[in-house]
């Protein structure tokens, strides 16, 4: 799996620890930003369907 880098204000990051660990939702903050990834591109494919843009597939 190809790993990357970024900047992220600690605001933001603060934020997303506390859905991170035991008994929380995500089991490392790379998996919620591997989530929340994969939910804004799924919303993005229903925006493009609605606008009547394809993929290309």
């Amino acid at each position: 799996m190809p790993k990357i880098s970024l900047d992220m204000p600690n605001e933001l990051l603060d934020d997303l620890k506390l859905h991170v660990g035991d008994e929380h939702k995500f089991v490392s903050v790379a998996d919620a930003i591997r989530t929340a990834c994969r939910k804004m591109l799924d919303q993005l494919d229903e925006v493009d369907l609605r606008h009547g843009r394809t993929k290309g597939e």
